[in-house]
């Protein structure tokens, strides 16, 4: 049996793993689009590194656009096989998939006007609208916990990675000639303190686990006094320096947990009125998605729902899908808090409140999840003087804040302590994805550590025999 690492391969998008059985079977972990990687994306989003025709079958561990966004292109280029994913995560990508394909529309005209000036060909969109509803009539929903037989020889099930509503990891059971391979695939793990959803889930015994490492370096802050810190925040850029809020975050799992944060406070009353706008059309749509699948809630806030039934709505929150609703935000002088996606800043109506508010020193960005090493982000909290949006250079005057506390992905210890449910003897080996080189080898100490013995960081496209 052999694996092959396709994507998130030292890097945290683009997540691609495909597995290539003895008898010839071939099974696709995830095929989410590389994001953040200046013009390397538009290549590396069209050259799978694969036949999609040869795919049998694929597995989905989450919704999010780096581990499912490239699935059109892939039934575009002849993938015709089922697509195993929970309910859930075929809700959010029946909405995350289309919007992925107008941004698709959105930046490739952009890539074209650059091409043109450069005397080059112009490209085809990596996928349309249609390519999207081919591909979700291949979704299978598959139940968590319940073992599904893909084939005679191939197995799996999955389990809860408490990441975002629906997200799994994926236990796979393969009977090959010499016997019965276990392979485990973290997909992305979420917190042990979630906010809203469960806590990740035990997995069984493993021969070989692929994990993230996305914070294989780093400890998260103390989420106790997230909600203090939260409101010291607002205070101090709305009511003391009359200014704005700003807040990148992604349109499912983040922009809730601030939402769910913003309506405790006001229900305390300790938030004061002060306008709270969702500028995204597509939070808007994945909160409706959550509050549909109120099961996958943790006790916390199912307890909290007794008293509010909806945690994701308070009297002085505004969901905003207009353009020229979002567009009056920017002319607005007046404090308020806008959330607005993306969360790692790379595309979508953020970019246009960061031109329009970051060089006014009243206003406050907030940075409450992952950013690249180099990306737009990255470069606002290295302090720069100005940074670079829709090609100019804006000045930077704006207070730059990190909450870490928001973040969706498990910190190295608890990292640790979701792989503490394996007997580290019995696993041959362990590959580290979906983190960067130099989070991955800080989080192989920590991994030896514990016992595990051969711990490998995959390159682009290479392959190994399991």
């Amino acid at each position: 049996m052999q694996i092959t690492f396709h994507g998130a391969a030292q890097t945290v998008t683009g997540s691609k793993h495909l597995i290539t059985t003895d008898r010839g079977k071939k099974i696709l972990l995830d095929c989410g689009l590389f994001q953040n990687r200046g013009g390397d994306n538009a290549d590396l989003n069209r050259h799978f590194g694969f036949n999609p025709m040869e795919v049998d079958y694929m597995i989905l561990s989450h919704a999010h656009i780096d581990h499912s966004g490239n699935i059109p292109h892939l039934v575009k280029q002849g993938f015709s096989g089922p697509i195993y994913c929970t309910e859930a995560t075929y809700d959010l990508c029946s909405i995350m998939l289309e919007d992925s394909a107008h941004i698709q529309e959105s930046d490739l005209n952009y890539l074209n006007k650059k091409r043109v000036r450069k005397g080059q060909k112009e490209l085809d969109p990596l996928y349309e609208l249609e390519d999207v509803v081919e591909a979700l009539k291949l979704f299978v929903r598959v139940p968590l916990n319940e073992k599904i037989a893909i084939d005679k020889h191939i197995r799996f099930h999955f389990t809860d990675a408490g990441h975002i509503l629906g997200s799994t990891a994926v236990n796979l059971e393969i009977d090959e000639p010499e016997g019965t391979i276990k392979i485990f695939f973290s997909g992305d793990t979420g917190r042990y303190n979630d906010y809203i959803l469960k806590s990740p889930q035990p997995f069984p015994q493993a021969d070989y686990i692929i994990s993230e490492s996305t914070y294989g370096d780093r400890l998260h802050e103390d989420v106790e006094n997230t909600e203090h810190e939260l409101l010291n925040v607002v205070h101090q850029t709305c009511i003391v320096n009359k200014g704005k809020l700003i807040i990148p975050a992604f349109s499912l799992g983040r922009t809730q947990e601030i939402v769910y944060a913003l309506n405790r406070l006001f229900n305390k009353g300790q938030l004061e009125k002060i306008p709270v706008y969702v500028d995204s059309p597509l939070a808007i749509s994945a909160t409706a998605i959550m509050r549909k699948h109120k099961d996958s809630f943790n006790p916390d806030i199912v307890e909290y729902m007794k008293k509010d039934d909806d945690p994701f709505g308070f009297e002085s929150l505004h969901y905003i899908r207009d353009v020229e609703l979002s567009k009056e935000l920017n002319e607005n002088k007046n404090p308020c808090i806008i959330i607005s996606a993306s969360g790692m800043m790379e595309a979508g109506r953020i970019k246009h409140h960061l031109k329009n508010n970051i060089s006014d020193a009243k206003n406050t960005v907030l940075i409450v999840g992952f950013v690249p090493p180099g990306s737009l982000g990255d470069r606002m909290i290295q302090g720069e003087s100005e940074v670079r949006i829709f090609g100019k250079m804006v000045p930077l005057r704006a207070s730059i804040k990190v909450m870490g506390s928001y973040s969706a992905h498990a910190d190295y210890k608890e990292l640790m302590h979701y792989l503490s449910c394996q007997n580290a003897a019995k696993v041959k080996r362990l590959f580290l994805v979906h983190g960067e080189k130099d989070a991955q080898l800080t989080f192989k100490k920590h991994l030896h550590g514990m016992g595990f013995a051969d711990i490998v960081i995959p390159m682009m496209h290479e392959s190994f025999t399991l």
